[in-house]
């Protein structure tokens, strides 16, 4: 791994998780301990912590071993001479941001209940999908395993017109690919590009919009973090598709 990704990936980490203490922080401070927190019409907790760590997380004051173990993860920035390989530190500083960004993901349905939708589609007036909820993790979970949907896409910031962003999209969508997109470049995010273009995003068009400009992660790992989970207790047969 590049000595300049792995120090920036560690650089990020160590920001992303001391921003997600002081939103949990001030979380606490307004609600309190016993304050409920998780993804809505949901049963799978905070699912990328839970599948990997198995912490339940289902109140504010249980976030709180999660960050000591996101700060336990945390490796010490890159040095200008580095005799050790950057590979694990760097590993260890993405989990660390995993968990950091699904606590912010859950601390911000706290703070903003109505700022993503509820529906597989976007509403007027807002395109952010939010947390899939059980109805659509089973609809699109079905789609995984057997092969109607082979795979997915990420698209990260926005493509240099309009035009083109439209073009990619629709051949992943002939490949059925699932397409999660986030972040912006030049004040452009790709998910706008699109509806700007007359192309019907959501879940049933395999266009799934992201707001954040870090959390496209949540998008990607959330509909596994229970199986994975249930198939390493030995609760899911072994031939399980993961």
């Amino acid at each position: 791994m590049s000595k300049i990704i792995a120090s920036a990936a560690i650089r990020g980490a160590h920001k992303i998780v001391e921003r997600t203490e002081k939103k949990w922080q001030e979380a606490m401070e307004k609600w309190g301990a016993k304050e409920p927190v998780g993804f809505p019409n949901t049963a799978y907790y905070l699912p990328v912590i839970y599948g990997i760590l198995g912490n339940k997380v289902e109140k504010l004051g249980d976030m709180e071993p999660v960050l000591k173990r996101c700060k336990s993860l945390l490796p010490p920035p890159v040095r200008e001479e580095h005799p050790l390989p950057y590979l694990a530190p760097a590993l260890d500083a993405g989990m660390a941001t995993l968990f950091a960004e699904e606590l912010i993901e859950a601390i911000r349905y706290l703070e903003t209940p109505d700022f993503y939708t509820k529906t597989e589609d976007p509403v007027d007036g807002n395109i952010w999908l939010g947390a899939a909820d059980d109805v659509i993790l089973r609809k699109r979970g079905v789609e995984f395993v057997d092969g109607t949907a082979p795979g997915f896409a990420a698209i990260v910031g926005a493509a240099p017109t309009n035009k083109i962003a439209a073009n990619i999209a629709q051949e992943l969508q002939q490949k059925n690919l699932y397409v999660f997109m986030a972040s912006e470049y030049n004040g452009k995010k790709f998910s706008e590009q699109l509806v700007e273009e007359g192309v019907q995003i959501g879940w049933p068009g395999f266009l799934r919009a992201r707001y954040q400009r870090r959390r496209l992660r949540h998008g990607l790992c959330h509909p596994r973090g229970d199986v994975l989970r249930r198939h390493r207790a030995g609760q899911l047969p072994q031939d399980t598709y993961l």
